[in-house]
């Protein structure tokens, strides 16, 4: 685990969130007023049962979906009444994201793949795949860097969509079951990778998971009831 930096702007906060759907004349709470405050360089787990609102709230704080009532602050910047467009820059600049499917794109090679989140941001294309290239060094992964998704692992995929979470230097990574797709051993070796990185690079991590042992690596374990944090 990392040693979190105090006394500076949080990586991520989040203030009273709630979101709810409509099933006919019945309201559905997914998440009642919610708040969190990850500091930098902190690594945080939220567990809970399938149905808890862990995902709803990943994809809140990810500014993938909005919330009925609440704010989240990405980076010290507010996410309230931003455009689209705003967003979609704010999540670019400041947040990466590992699914448990690693979402790669399968014409492109591993370096390329690594590199695209640079691209998007309009970087030149020798300068994003110089920085795409250090990272896959950092998880270990430089001597497969011309491999397209196909010729590698499952393991090896899931250090590919790592690297493009951490190759734009975010505050922080949001991570949905990173290993819940891989076996015992593979899934080892992932959360050996994710604390070595948040512990180097001083990234925050954010990891929805039901993986118990992923879950105790972290600085804070959080755990989610029927759409409400219950315990820390």
């Amino acid at each position: 685990m990392t040693e979190v930096s105090r006394g500076t702007t949080p990586a991520l906060r989040a203030e009273h969130l709630s979101k709810f759907y409509d099933e006919g004349p019945e309201r559905i709470d997914v998440l009642s007023d919610v708040s969190l405050t990850v500091e930098r360089g902190e690594m945080v787990s939220i567990i809970g049962a399938s149905g808890s609102g862990k995902s709803t709230l990943l994809h809140i704080l990810g500014l993938l979906d909005v919330p009925d009532h609440g704010s989240v602050t990405i980076d010290g910047t507010c996410a309230s009444g931003l455009s689209e467009s705003a967003k979609s820059a704010l999540r670019n600049r400041s947040l990466g994201f590992v699914y448990q499917f690693h979402h790669l794109l399968a014409e492109f090679s591993a370096l390329d793949n690594v590199a695209m989140p640079l691209i998007v941001r309009r970087q030149g294309r020798e300068d994003a795949r110089a920085a795409a290239q250090a990272v896959l060094e950092q998880v270990g992964l430089e001597a497969r860097a011309e491999h397209f998704p196909g010729q590698l692992s499952g393991g090896e995929r899931q250090r590919v969509a790592l690297a493009r979470a951490l190759v734009t230097r975010p505050a922080c990574v949001l991570a949905d079951e990173p290993t819940g797709n891989l076996d015992r051993h593979t899934a080892h070796d992932i959360y050996e990778l994710l604390s070595r990185v948040n512990r180097e690079s001083g990234t925050a991590f954010v990891i929805v998971t039901h993986d118990q042992e992923l879950a105790a690596r972290a600085d804070r374990v959080l755990h989610m009831e029927r759409g409400r944090l219950v315990a820390d």
